[in-house]
């Protein structure tokens, strides 16, 4: 059985594009076979590893037309033994299209089962909502992983989110687990940015990752080379501390 992992928060701009693409290539790294099934109909995960005019079927045609085959959705990418199911900016119209429908916070659920012996981890990136994607994307995992910016309103709605998720863990996926919480885009020079960390750690304890992503321009220009931060800039701090934060990630799986 796979590893289902969503990267979950329903503010924007807290660095879910940027830790999903790079987890999942550290993990693709490591051996591991990796899906990285996009959920924002923003598709920035699909277009920091594929041009979008290569793209034919994407995630909106797998939750509503599900071919038995997902394979008919899912694409190769430079990383070596990682896949991307990608996102267009139809998926925005999923929500109103499963409306009503008795299986609708089921449908990624019963399509993943399908692939469950083909990867070891899958990766979901979801969007900036609490709705019925995120909610979908909550019932297929096994864990959820919340990025939180090192900003003033950085709490500000996570107790929707752990509400949401706690609502899940109720009824529908019972075996949610919380994996942990990432402070990202955390500039060291300030003292706002420290503050706020500290109280991160004080809301949320042993949840929070030890590992702290910093500001980084490489991490922000990766994905324009359709890349990841570890063959774009190897070397540099945001490949260490994604590194790092795959070790941690693996050790709490």
């Amino acid at each position: 059985m796979s590893t289902v992992i969503a990267i979950a928060n329903q503010k924007g701009g807290v660095g879910k594009t940027t830790t999903t693409i790079n987890l999942a290539a550290a993990f693709a790294q490591r051996g591991q076979r990796v899906l990285l099934l996009d959920l924002d109909p923003q598709g920035n995960s699909s277009i920091s590893f594929l041009d979008p005019r290569s793209i034919a079927a994407s995630a909106y045609e797998m939750m509503v037309d599900g071919q038995e085959d997902l394979s008919v959705y899912t694409y190769p990418t430079a990383v070596g033994g990682l896949e991307i199911i990608p996102a267009r900016i139809s998926l925005a119209k999923l929500e109103s299209k499963l409306v009503g429908d008795f299986d609708a916070p089921f449908r990624l659920k019963d399509r993943l089962e399908r692939v469950a012996g083909r990867y070891d981890t899958i990766f979901i990136d979801t969007p900036p909502t609490l709705g019925l994607i995120t909610v979908n994307a909550l019932v297929a995992s096994t864990h959820v992983l919340i990025p939180i910016q090192s900003s003033f309103y950085a709490l500000e709605g996570t107790d929707d989110l752990l509400e949401t998720i706690e609502k899940v863990k109720a009824r529908p996926n019972p075996n949610l687990r919380v994996l942990g919480v990432l402070v990202t885009l955390f500039d060291k020079r300030t003292t706002l940015a420290r503050e706020v960390y500290e109280q991160i750690r004080s809301v949320f304890g042993q949840q929070v990752f030890e590992t702290v992503i910093t500001k980084s321009v490489r991490l922000e220009e990766a994905p324009a080379y359709k890349e990841s931060i570890f063959t774009f800039a190897p070397q540099s701090t945001g490949a260490s501390e994604y590194s790092k934060l795959c070790e941690e990630v693996m050790q709490r799986v």
